[in-house]
């Protein structure tokens, strides 16, 4: 098929013996991802799948009328005239509608590229254009953005993009498809070695970049992540980040929940009091958190009412977990507290229910796999002994070979031998387990969010009275780090003028860019350093700004 060619344009397989030798080790199943949640389904269908407790909701589906929901939503989307293997930028709130259409695109064969909620024109034009998306999928304004506007702005400016469909209110889009569904519709003779979907990555060299996850490798995932935390059909999994994020998707997430049989429970809003209500009324068990959102959720135990003691699992993820807030969870949730600590594109570490609770605090987890190949290493790529610090490199099962259609980046981002260059710094304990001690990567991650620096810099260079930025993370308690823009103004400026943390965020949003990389605040120089090569000099940037912090 032409769309199926177009797909695999781009697309970095893994090398034919290490794939070889993942099957033989029984650790690919040769199906699609679709097949393998298909089957799960079958097992437990009169068992309830998933609940939406958004502003959609509420309401329950069992598994069989969730696949039965998500095959006509398959059926209508290929009547729609999408064939399988092509892209499809999805873009929506947490909520059942959300699992409909992502099954119903695996169904179809079509490929859905996992937008953000919090994505904006700048994001998913960026998404439609490197994926060569077909199709944008995304809903309308009920959720406080109206997402039609999006639409509109990016239609005209990708050639590949046929159709626009909107869950809710279409306006001048079209809806939502069902149909009945024909079997013959649906597509056969996949590739589980093929890419099923696309993540993104938060990045460090400015817009996000495609992270393909094939049907085996994805599949695998799921699997394993369920298994590591003991994950079974009496579980209840409550996501609360938006659920296009790996973490929430498949750490187990969502696709882990219905690998095994569980429950997931969606909703929209976070905050302590609406989901330790959550947890109380459907018995959640599992849940996946930011360190922030832990922070909030460990103090709000002191004044929220429900009952939360049926939750056993409490992920803590995304940025690093500070020692003292893994200690103060653990006082209000004895035993509950997991740290997961990996990437989209791949790794995945998780502490384990039986690891030593002092441990839990302090590390970051063991990788998922025992077939995970971890090399720690200095700056000349030579390995460092267990107990220094180093870069992480890893190959597996479920990391990539390549982004997609980033032949430049992937120079740098792989070595010859196919190690993913992580871009975080860690050092592993004799059991096998990672701390994180920092990035070597000019990443930012706010509240779990990972923010590319130079994306911004280079928005910030185009207003008219900005001359140079920096764009830094600087620590936050509740943030896990807060986006700091340093800026000098043009020396065309009239003296004494200046620019404000209100223009700056106005400017930027008026570019497109997403609520969560707009800065939190601005220092405003003379001149930015520079190393003695002349290159800008962060650290030191960082340690003026900090300076100035400093009552």
């Amino acid at each position: 098929m032409a769309a199926t060619t177009q797909l695999l344009s781009g697309f970095v397989p893994r090398p034919a013996e290490a794939v070889e030798a993942y099957r033989s080790a029984g650790l690919y199943r040769q199906r699609t991802l679709w097949r393998s949640l298909h089957d799960s389904a079958a097992a437990h269908a009169d068992a309830p799948a998933v609940t939406d407790a958004s502003i959609d909701g509420p309401s329950t589906l069992t598994y069989a009328a969730l696949f039965a929901a998500a095959e006509r939503r398959a059926a209508g989307l290929l009547a729609a005239g999408l064939e399988p293997g092509e892209r499809v930028v999805l873009q929506l709130g947490n909520s059942n509608e959300f699992a409909v259409t992502l099954i119903g695109l695996l169904r179809a064969g079509l490929v859905p590229v996992m937008a953000l909620p919090a994505h904006r024109t700048a994001e998913i034009g960026h998404l439609a254009e490197r994926s060569g998306a077909a199709a944008y999928i995304t809903e309308d304004g009920r959720r406080g953005f109206d997402h039609r506007r999006t639409a509109a702005e990016i239609m005209p400016a990708v050639d590949s993009l046929r159709l626009v469909l909107v869950s809710g209110e279409a306006g001048d889009w079209a809806p939502l498809p069902e149909r009945d569904p024909s079997r013959d519709l649906f597509p056969t003779g996949i590739d589980p070695d093929d890419p099923c979907l696309f993540l993104i990555s938060g990045g460090t060299t400015g817009l996000p970049k495609l992270i393909p996850r094939t049907h085996n490798d994805y599949d695998f995932n799921a699997r394993h992540c369920a298994r590591t935390i003991g994950l079974d059909g009496d579980d209840v999994y409550l996501v609360t980040l938006p659920a296009g994020h790996n973490f929430p998707l498949c750490c187990p997430g969502l696709l882990g929940m219905l690998a095994v049989g569980g429950h997931t429970v969606f909703t929209d809003d976070p905050s302590p009091d609406n989901a330790f209500d959550l947890i109380e009324a459907h018995g959640v068990t599992v849940s996946a958190l930011v360190p922030a959102l832990a922070q909030l959720w460990c103090a709000a135990t002191e004044w929220e009412p429900a009952d939360i003691s049926s939750l056993r699992v409490l992920q803590v993820g995304g940025s690093k977990l500070a020692p003292a807030d893994a200690a103060a969870l653990e006082e209000v949730l004895p035993g509950a507290v997991h740290q997961v600590f990996g990437m989209a594109e791949g790794l995945i570490c998780h502490t384990r229910p039986d690891d030593p609770r002092d441990r839990v605090q302090v590390v970051q987890g063991r990788p998922i796999s025992g077939h995970d190949d971890v090399r720690i290493v200095d700056e000349h790529d030579v390995d460092v002994p267990d107990g220094s610090d180093g870069e992480l490199l890893v190959r597996g099962p479920y990391t990539i070979a390549g982004y997609y259609r980033a032949e430049e980046h992937n120079a740098t981002a792989f070595t010859p031998d196919g190690y993913y260059r992580s871009g975080d710094r860690v050092r592993r304990e004799p059991d096998g387990s990672l701390v994180v001690t920092g990035r070597i990567k000019d990443t930012i991650i706010r509240a779990g969010e990972n923010v590319a620096a130079d994306e911004i810099e280079e928005h910030l260079v185009a207003h008219p009275s900005v001359f140079q930025s920096a764009v830094i993370g600087v620590p936050d308690d509740m943030l896990g780090e807060r986006i700091v823009a340093a800026l000098v103004l043009s020396p065309t400026q009239p003296a004494g003028a200046t620019v404000d943390l209100a223009d700056v965020r106005t400017f930027l949003t008026g570019r497109g860019l997403a609520p969560f990389k707009l800065p939190d605040s601005i220092h405003i120089a003379r001149s930015l350093p520079v190393t003695a090569f002349g290159k800008l000099d962060k650290a030191a940037l960082a340690d003026t700004v900090a300076a100035e912090a400093r009552p």
